[in-house]
């Protein structure tokens, strides 16, 4: 048996955002992020569209780019003493993301972070409020998907919390949100989705629920990234649904190494940390190049290939030519072929080499590895880091 969860209610289009007057509650907390959606005015519209439905709102501001252990709790402590019936959290990702983890904590004050880090461990949720989100980026998919990324900075790692029961209530998905996002992460979360998709389409959990999902989604950031990322709006509106897409496939689907690769190594290095939706970019090439060695897995990058207009005789054909799109793509969003580029030099090659046996375990230990379609070992994954860094050929 498989299961297949999303929001209840997905409200999308423009002018979308005005569907939070009709929440029904007492209380709503409002999380967010750095300011941009305060900038924008959205933030504002927000919170009188809550006023107006006839809630009280409190405001948990200041959410980091890759939340941390510490703001979850800080949130979940302020939703223990306004006591809210509606979480209500808008933005990128990150305060999505945050805002998830904060739930459990608030509705199970007694929980532990370490319990919620087992796949699929979380307690029952809506016991006191019930979970509204809003993207403003278009990539992570958060609002429709099970999962949160939650980063403990003392360690130096991002754990992916997991659970259906983190899936929100409500999604609305207005792209006049997502108009304001600058260049640079249009792309990072752009080539953020089309791995979501990718990594659905050839999991070992995919299914006929998930596939035409998966497929749709690709067709359409390939179609529409580029042109979004060039200041083409129309095109950036599409992409926000086909973020949402992506979503919807990969949260029911599972994921695989390539995000198991980015979310170890994200916070792991002095010099700084590696955006996650350009990890995902870096990444999915040589994934796709060392996955395709498993003959499933190949006719389905080969599928993949073919559904977006792309030429081969055969499964090893389409593959390579898969591969070359995407590096074009990358190189056509100005994202760097390897590690070793990224940021001009920020990871340092001897550091990297150090802590490599380290986050290449923790790697394979990552909650997405388990649906990855090819099995590996923490000394393939080594290897395959290894390539990463250095836009090495991947022929293991």
């Amino acid at each position: 048996m498989a299961r297949f969860t999303l929001p209840r209610d997905l409200y999308h289009g423009k002018g979308s955002l005005e569907e939070i007057k009709n929440l029904k509650g007492k209380k709503a907390i409002v999380v967010v992020g750095g300011g941009s959606m305060k900038r924008f005015g959205f933030l504002d519209r927000v919170v009188s569209y809550l006023k107006e439905a006839g809630l009280e709102v409190k405001l948990f501001e200041g959410v980091e780019p890759d939340p941390s252990v510490e703001t979850v709790m800080k949130g979940a402590q302020m939703m223990r003493e306004f006591e809210p019936d509606w979480i209500v959290a808008i933005g990128g990702g990150s305060p999505i993301d945050a805002a998830k983890a904060m739930w459990a904590f608030y509705e199970y004050p007694d929980t532990t972070f370490e319990d919620l880090c087992i796949p699929f461990n979380f307690p029952t949720l809506r016991t006191k409020a019930q979970f509204c989100a809003i993207p403003s980026t278009s990539g992570t998919a958060t609002e429709v998907t099970a999962f949160s990324v939650i980063t403990d900075y003392n360690k130096g790692i991002k754990y992916p919390l997991a659970d259906f029961n983190i899936t929100p209530d409500v999604a609305i998905v207005d792209p006049d949100l997502a108009e304001t996002m600058p260049k640079k992460l249009t792309a990072h979360t752009g080539m953020d989705a089309i791995t979501h998709a990718m990594e659905a389409y050839v999991s070992t959990l995919h299914c006929d629920y998930t596939d035409p999902l998966a497929l749709h989604a690709i067709k359409m950031i390939h179609n529409d990234l580029i042109d979004s990322y060039n200041g083409d709006m129309a095109a950036r509106d599409r992409m926000h649904n086909a973020q949402c897409l992506a979503g919807m496939a990969f949260s029911n689907a599972l994921l695989g190494i390539v995000h198991s690769m980015a979310h170890k190594t994200g916070a792991a290095y002095s010099g700084g940390h590696i955006v996650h939706g350009c990890a995902n970019a870096m990444y999915l090439p040589k994934v796709i190049k060392f996955n395709a060695k498993d003959a499933e897995a190949a006719k389905r990058y080969g599928e993949i290939a073919r559904f977006i207009g792309l030429e081969g005789s055969s499964n090893e054909e389409l593959v390579d030519a898969l591969i070359a799109e995407i590096r074009s793509m990358n190189k056509k969003l100005d994202i760097p072929t390897c590690i070793k580029e990224y940021e001009g030099g920020i990871i340092d090659e001897a550091e990297f080499n150090d802590k490599l046996a380290a986050v290449a375990e923790l790697a394979v230990g990552d909650a997405c590895t388990g649906s990855n379609p090819r099995a590996i070992t923490p000394a393939e994954m080594e290897k395959l880091l290894t390539c990463c860094y250095y836009d090495k050929e991947v022929d293991f």
